[in-house]
């Protein structure tokens, strides 16, 4: 059964508060459908916190209005207004340990007013004046975008060198008014909160009739304040835009620097937008506007200013009673921050024993009043960040419950000996000594280390005793007594020192210590400085301890990789001690160093190497194998010199085939054997050679009327020795003299077909195939002679005749054609069913001298048409004359009946009722009867017209039978089958039973031997 187990943990150690999260600042749209705003708050801490909440500064009474709800830490106003509940909230959680306070959140409201309904006076301008059109916004929060509709929405004014929209006062300055900026103009301002918007009533711009203005030089009407201040990482947007006839141009540049390169200029120039800003983005900007009348300019500074950011945070502290306490918090910012510290939410004064300077708070012989929460406030006219730590002071009597002596300590004689004494308590408890009644005086053995322990150098006999180390402070005192004793030192011995080995060979170590009587002993063994693991080492080591002061290593079938030095260890309950013995291991060499490829020819390759470990047996030779993409593995190449002695460690390999990638390793062999292969050199190309190797089993082979084709063994790629590589074929009348040569550009190729229509067919060729590449042709292969092809069959087969053979065979037989007439190499038969068009027939072919063709897989009673052609080489002969024949009916679907049966001796007699066919089945020619033994797969027929049979069964067994109606379409469906045994005496009948009277329903009935009763025959 699955049991399940549920484990509810508990946090065992107390602390104060730590925030998880703290509220954000909030925009609460006055239109909301929500009617509530949460400012979220979530403290962990053990005891769990509980939780007020400040609005500027002042703790708010959850009791002194209804609308106020605190679910957990979240402090939930509902129904909120501007009006009371606008501000900066904090959250301040408290529990046992101490209270800390979170960031201050901003809860704002967004609303759009409407504007004034009254009606605005028109502007009446001259043309060419420039204009600037009021916005006038009404009440808003926060930010909104301004837009202005022309006549009517929504068609919009649009901006460009002439009309500008201040996003940062809505107006519309247009710096040249013409004839068609009549009309009337409508600022429509948006909520980019709410998405709010809402239409001023609108302004007529008219034109005087007093004239056209004159040109005039620039005057800037827009631009951007003379201090911008821009948090790190925002963008800037600063306008500049002026009014003027002609229409000025707008041009920025930084003074004594250059505008970043990330700048972007929007509003046909009218906006200088610095995403991203950064620090080194600050500086004086200046933009300039100018008209064929004069120029006027303005600067402005870019002040960017950073947000605090904590680079050192403060850690929760324990501290002993008396102790003093050093907190150091940093922060970054610009301007650079200020610190304030806060206790349990409430502003640290500076005291006789607290000191607050730049960010450091130190208090001195801090007391229990101390302990609590302690926050670190570092503040910039931007922003403000707060770090927490606890505070916790210790205080308590000593106590030795986590560093327990242990009673009895055990020293060799002469070694040093250092007994711990590590009270837990606070203030640090002071440490005082007793040997027995009498306190331990130092000298020059015996001393009191700083941590309290005693360290006695040179232990003998007299310093053994019980000694009683003692703790103290304030709060108590406790004690800790331990037991000295001093034995005789432990010596080892470890056999033999230095040994050779052959690989394979076996030895035994032996370690023997020689110890105090009263001490037991423990053997380790190691190898090459790490502990022999006995049961994952292959059964190669085997420890064995014959007697209680001595142990033995056994090495069995020794590797190379077991030779070392090894180590034996005694250890005692008082001493450890150890000594070492090595083993040399013999054995084949280590693999060679790194192959290097010194030069490469089209059959050669210079190779250099590092020699191998010999493995304390002197390398006698080495042997380079190769390895290219058509070899099968690693070979061994033929090398310059023939053998490498084992103190060479270069060799040429020889023999190489031209423009094949090859790879080479060195392989090691000293007296005792051969060693593994170095690794692979890097894959290199052998130069490029003319080919040397010509096409084999050069051939003729079938094709059309005049050609002639002829085919080879292509040239494997490893024989090709360069790029470019073709064959040459070439070919003359056999008799004539002169070569007609073909270039075959296909490496690959193994075929080509010339053509000539006044060539007779199987007229003889002389012909041979030679190699090519860029370096040159190659040699050709032997001559040998072929003929041009013959033509295709010019006859088509005669007395052809179609013979129905079965309900799915039609057997089509016909004469050969003379050779004369084209030689063919078979014959191809058409066949369709009656229905169906001549071009959909499918075909059966034939090879050779074959006169028919028994095609299977037809259709019952169904007419098909056949035509049957020569074939050859050269193509297809005419097709003969259309014969049809018809497939047979389908054998009759119905099972002999009434199976009746008579066993006597070795033989059954049968009987059954006739199989009438139906009218779309061949008529009944006769009935088969199948048997076999049970067990063989094998059936034995007997064929006959009757309605019954006799059956023979020679050997003993169980015999199954079963019977079939047969006619020219094929044999019918089986009767169910009937199980005989056979059997030598009496007589048994069918006719006693109802159970022998088998109907085709059943698939096999067993006769039982229960049944068998002697009847008469029938």
């Amino acid at each position: 059964s699955l049991k399940c187990v549920c484990f509810v943990f508990t946090e065992s150690v107390d602390y104060g508060p730590v925030f998880v999260q703290e509220p954000d600042d909030i925009i609460f749209p006055t239109d909301s459908d929500e009617k509530k705003v949460a400012l979220n708050c979530e403290v962990r801490g053990n005891p769990d916190p509980s939780y007020r909440w400040l609005r500027n500064g002042t703790e708010i009474d959850l009791e002194s209005d209804y609308r106020y709800s605190l679910i957990d830490g979240t402090f939930i106003i509902s129904n909120p207004s501007e009006a009371k509940d606008s501000g900066h909230y904090q959250c301040l959680a408290t529990n046992t340990l101490g209270s800390i306070l979170s960031r201050e959140a901003t809860l704002q409201f967004a609303y759009l007013g409407n504007f004034s309904g009254r009606t605005r006076s028109a502007v009446s301008v001259r043309e060419g004046q420039g204009v600037v059109l009021m916005c006038s916004p009404p009440p808003h929060s926060p930010e909104i975008i301004y837009s202005w509709v022309f006549n009517e929405f929504p068609s919009f004014v649009a901006e460009d060198s002439r009309r500008f929209i201040s996003q940062e006062t809505g107006n519309l300055y247009i710096s040249k008014v013409q004839t068609s900026d009549v009309g009337s103009y409508i600022c429509l301002v948006k909520n980019t909160v709410t998405n709010a918007r809402v239409l001023s009533p609108p302004t007529p711009l008219t034109l005087r009739n007093d004239g056209v203005m004159g040109e005039y030089e620039p005057k800037i009407e827009v631009h951007f304040p003379f201090t911008v201040t821009a948090a790190k990482g925002t963008t800037v947007k600063m306008e500049c835009f002026a009014l003027g006839n002609p229409v000025p141009t707008i041009t920025w540049m930084k003074v004594n620097g250059y505008i970043p390169s990330k700048a972007r200029l929007r509003k046909s120039q009218a906006v200088l937008e610095i995403p991203n800003v950064q620090l080194d983005d600050a500086g004086i900007y200046e933009c300039r506007a100018e008209n064929s009348r004069g120029k006027n300019s303005f600067r402005g500074q870019l002040q960017v200013y950073t947000y605090p950011h904590w680079v050192e945070k403060l850690n929760d502290t324990q501290l002993d009673s008396g102790s003093p306490l050093r907190w150091e918090c940093k922060a970054t910012g610009k301007p650079r921050p200020t610190y304030r510290w806060l206790k349990n939410g409430v502003p640290l004064s500076p005291q006789s024993r607290v000191e607050m300077v730049n960010g450091v708070l130190m208090i001195h012989n801090v007391n229990q009043s101390d302990a609590g929460m302690y926050q670190c406030l570092a503040e910039n006219k931007y922003g403000a960040i707060y770090a927490s730590a606890e505070l916790k002071i210790l205080a308590s009597a000593p106590t030795f419950a986590l560093n327990q002596l242990k009673k009895t300590i055990i020293v060799t004689k002469d070694r040093e000996v250092v007994i711990e004494c590590k009270p837990q308590g606070s203030p640090k408890p002071t440490i005082s000594w007793k040997k027995g009644d009498r306190a331990v005086r130092e000298n020059k053995r015996i001393a009191i280390l700083p941590d309290g322990s005693l360290r006695i150098l040179n232990a003998s006999k007299s310093d053994e005793g019980k000694y009683v180390c003692r703790g103290e402070n304030v709060f108590g005192s406790a004690e800790i007594i331990a037991s000295l004793s001093v034995k005789e030192p432990t010596r080892i011995e470890l056999t033999p020192k230095r040994t050779e080995l052959t690989v394979g060979e076996s030895i035994v170590l032996n370690c023997k210590a020689i110890h105090d009587a009263s001490l037991d002993v423990t053997f380790y063994w190691t190898l090459k400085g790490q502990p022999i693991d006995f049961e994952e080492e292959g059964g190669h080591f085997e420890s064995i301890r014959a007697q209680a002061s001595s142990a033995d290593l056994m090495i069995r079938n020794i590797l190379l990789m077991h030779a070392g030095r090894y180590g034996c260890r005694v250890q005692t309950t008082a001493d450890s001690v150890s000594d070492e013995a090595e083993l040399l291991v013999r054995g084949p060499p280590g693999p060679p160093g790194i192959v290097i490829v010194e030069e490469i020819t089209e059959s050669t390759a210079t190779l250099s190497w590092s020699p191998a470990a010999d493995n304390h047996s002197p390398i006698s030779s080495y042997n380079l194998q190769a390895r290219s993409p058509f070899s099968l593995g690693w070979q061994t190449v033929k090398t310059v010199p023939e053998i490498i002695t084992g103190d060479m460690e270069s060799a040429m390999a020889v023999d190489l085939n031209p423009w094949v990638e090859y790879e080479f390793r060195v392989v090691a062999t000293n007296p005792i054997g051969t060693g593994d292969p170095s690794t692979p050199s890097r894959m290199i190309r052998t130069n490029e050679a003319v080919p040397k190797t010509a096409p084999t089993n050069v051939s003729g082979r079938s094709g059309r009327r005049h050609e002639l084709v002829i085919a080879w063994e292509p040239v494997s790629e490893e024989f090709q020795n360069g790029e470019g590589f073709g064959y040459i074929v070439a070919f003359r009348p056999n008799g004539t003299r002169g070569w007609k040569e073909k270039m075959v550009t296909s490496s690959e190729a193994s075929k080509f077909i010339y053509r000539d229509e006044s060539v007779p067919p199987l007229t003889p060729f002389e012909v041979k195939v030679g190699v090519y590449n860029n370096k040159g042709d190659g040699p050709f292969s032997q001559i040998v002679v072929i003929c041009s092809a013959e033509g295709e069959p010019s006859a088509a087969p005669t007395d052809v005749k179609a013979t129905s053979v079965s309900v799915s065979e039609i057997l089509v037989a016909w004469k050969h054609i003379k050779e004369s007439l084209g030689r063919p190499q078979g014959f191809e038969v058409g066949y369709w069913k009656d229905m169906e068009q001549e071009d959909t027939a499918e075909t059966v072919k034939t090879r050779g001298n074959e006169s028919f063709v028994i095609l299977t897989g037809l259709e019952g009673n169904t007419l098909y048409h056949f035509t049957v052609r020569a074939y050859n080489g050269a193509g297809y002969g005419p097709p003969s004359s259309e014969v049809s024949a018809t497939t047979k009916k389908s054998p009759p679907s119905q099972a002999p009946s009434n199976l009746r049966w008579e066993q006597q001796g070795s033989q059954v007699s049968l009987g059954w009722e006739p199989v009438i066919p139906l009218a779309n089945e061949s008529e009944v020619v006769g009935y088969k009867v199948f048997y076999r033994q049970e067990g063989h797969s094998n059936s034995q027929v007997i064929e006959t017209q009757k309605l019954q049979a006799v059956v023979p069964l020679p050997d003993p067994g169980v015999y199954i039978i079963e019977v079939r109606a047969y006619s020219e379409g094929g044999d019918g469906t089986a009767s169910s089958q009937i199980r005989v045994p056979s059997y030598s005496g009496g007589k048994i009948t069918s006719a006693q039973s109802t159970l022998h009277t088998l109907s085709t329903s059943s698939s096999s009935v067993t006769l039982l031997l229960a049944l068998m009763i002697p009847s008469t025959s029938w």
